[in-house]
């Protein structure tokens, strides 16, 4: 099932890079992270909420884009922040 965020994301939507990397640790200087993130609004690629900074959930916070999927390769799943869901 979807929501209805979903059919307000861009067309095509963003697909993650091969060589992917949290963007916002990179920028602290870290280099090693749980799993990867990936916006579906604009592309911004940071780590879960496994890792202790939580970087995808704050992009959502500061930016308001409400879905993100993995950015793992063989992962395709989406989350919706706004309806706290899998879509």
């Amino acid at each position: 099932m979807s929501c209805e965020h979903v059919g307000q994301l861009p067309e095509p939507a963003p697909e993650p890079p091969e060589a992917a990397s949290c963007e916002d640790c990179v920028a602290l200087g870290e280099s090693e992270w749980a799993r990867l993130r990936m916006c579906l609004t604009c592309g911004h690629v940071a780590c879960c909420d496994s890792n202790p900074y939580r970087h995808a959930t704050a992009h959502y916070y500061r930016s308001e884009h409400p879905v993100m999927r993995s950015a793992e390769p063989g992962e395709a799943w989406r989350w919706c922040y706004r309806d706290h869901r899998l879509v």
